[in-house]
């Protein structure tokens, strides 16, 4: 069969989903997709993989599904693609992560300036994946330039291209809103499917972004992770979708991290409350602990209903155990970031610029006077011949410990830098087997001796 291109993919293998849930690292786990699809969600994103880490690492394949992947290596991108693409429908390009860990490892949306890497990327994927590639990008300051970079990914061959509409910079407590007139123009400028991510709050959001940009698709992120019954148009009470959630999560099981963060972000506003339980949720160790404070958080809230039997909420919000919307806080008046100024991890980013230090490294530093955390101190590490990770130094293949243990193992050597000894012990247990007679195959007894042939006859005429 053919692979199916643009708008053709979108209405015959995606069956023209409007409703999309967002890659989110840790949190797009199964459980949580499934729980999103029972409740409106037409299409699920699995969480951004690393491509280069997918390749080397059988286990890192193991314990993910498969679907969106950062790279900034057009061959390391496409031999991921290929592990996948069996059991996918297709394979996205993240080029909108704007987080420092995207900055550091050189991918996601600081990706946006090398048009010729991605376009190489992009095309190599096209030619040999037999599912679609497709994109999730930021937008540029400047509408006409969002607008080139969108012709230019359509071009080298993706088939559908999610926009978000805010820039890299745009993130944290500077998120700001979304510009959907940016949306609007890629939409307008491409022949492809163009799903529209930023300010999806509520289902009201979601029918004014579809009417306003005229994309095919409208995607949420935080505000399915608030309310996952949000493309139903509903904001039920929150134990609701958490006693849902952890049925799913019991039949089908992810990190406690994962179940954790959920539950706090499901919480949130009642957690404001019962600020005791919010400590109470962050010690437990077990599922079971986790939802036995969702269900005092449940009681609790049972009890203020029963009390303010036939109250109105107060506020501007309705009451805190209905799932709803999280509006992230602004700048403060007359803080840093209000003013313009740089945030303290970007000053911490800089060469050199370790006079603003957090409070972690702050501590670290009241214990070790002299640590230093002056990026151009660090020692600089040789990588693996491999797979890129830093090499042991008396490594004798030149190698990381996981590559050389996979080399040793497969060669029967011995690599004393790693402490791995497969040679040795190989000769160890051969030399032992040698010095146990009895191991070795036993000979015949010869006839007249004890259990030879003249006793075995004597037995048997007896």
């Amino acid at each position: 069969m053919p692979k199916l291109q643009g708008f053709e993919f979108w209405s015959r293998t995606l069956r023209g989903a409007r409703h999309v849930v967002a890659p989110m690292v840790d949190q797009s786990e199964l459980a949580w997709r499934l729980l999103s699809r029972r409740h409106g969600a037409q299409l699920c994103y699995t969480p951004m993989l690393h491509a280069q880490v997918f390749v080397r690492d059988a286990n890192y394949r193991k314990e993910n599904l498969y679907c969106e992947f950062c790279a900034n290596d057009p061959e390391v991108f496409v031999q991921a693609a290929l592990l996948a693409q069996d059991y996918c429908d297709a394979i996205d390009l993240n080029l909108g992560c704007p987080q420092m860990i995207a900055k550091r490892g050189h991918y996601g949306a600081f990706l946006q300036d090398e048009w010729d890497l991605l376009q190489r990327m992009i095309l190599l994927a096209h030619e040999k994946l037999s599912v679609p590639v497709t994109c999730k990008i930021r937008v540029f300051p400047e509408i006409d330039k969002t607008v080139r970079y969108a012709q230019m990914l359509e071009k080298a061959g993706c088939q559908l291209l999610t926009v978000h509409g805010r820039t890299k910079e745009q993130k944290g407590p500077l998120s700001g809103a979304a510009s959907w007139e940016h949306i609007k123009a890629v939409r307008k400028a491409v022949a492809i499917p163009v799903f529209a991510n930023g300010n999806i709050q509520c289902l009201q959001d979601v029918e004014r972004c579809l009417r306003d940009t005229g994309v095919q698709g409208v995607m949420s992120a935080e505000g399915n992770l608030h309310n996952p019954a949000l493309f139903e148009g509903r904001s039920p009470a929150v134990w609701e979708l958490a006693e849902e959630y952890l049925d799913i999560v019991r039949e089908h099981p992810c990190p406690l991290s994962y179940v954790r963060a959920h539950l706090f972000k499901l919480w949130h506003h009642t957690l404001q409350v019962h600020q005791e339980l919010r400590e109470e949720l962050a010690k437990v160790k077990t599922l079971e602990g986790i939802a036995a404070v969702s269900q005092e958080l449940k009681l609790r809230c049972q009890e203020e209903i029963s009390r303010q039997e036939g109250a109105k909420p107060t506020g501007d919000l309705p009451f805190h155990w209905i799932c709803q919307p999280y509006i992230r806080p602004g700048p403060r008046e007359g803080s840093k970031e209000k003013a313009g100024a740089r945030s303290k991890r970007a000053l911490e980013e800089e060469e050199g610029g370790t006079e603003v230090l957090s409070k972690n490294k702050q501590k670290k530093q009241l214990r070790n006077p002299h640590k230093t955390f002056d990026p151009s101190l660090k020692p600089k590490y040789a990588k693996c011949d491999q797979c890129g990770n830093p090499k042991g130094n008396r490594c004798v293949f030149s190698l990381c410990r996981g590559c050389c243990k996979k080399r040793a193992s497969k060669e029967t050597a011995d690599c004393p830098g790693h402490g791995l000894l497969f040679k040795t012990k190989l000769e160890k247990s051969l030399a032992w087997k040698e010095a146990q007679p009895e191991l070795q195959e036993p000979q015949p007894a010869a006839p007249g001796t004890p259990g030879g042939f003249s006793e075995v006859m004597g037995s048997a005429l007896a």
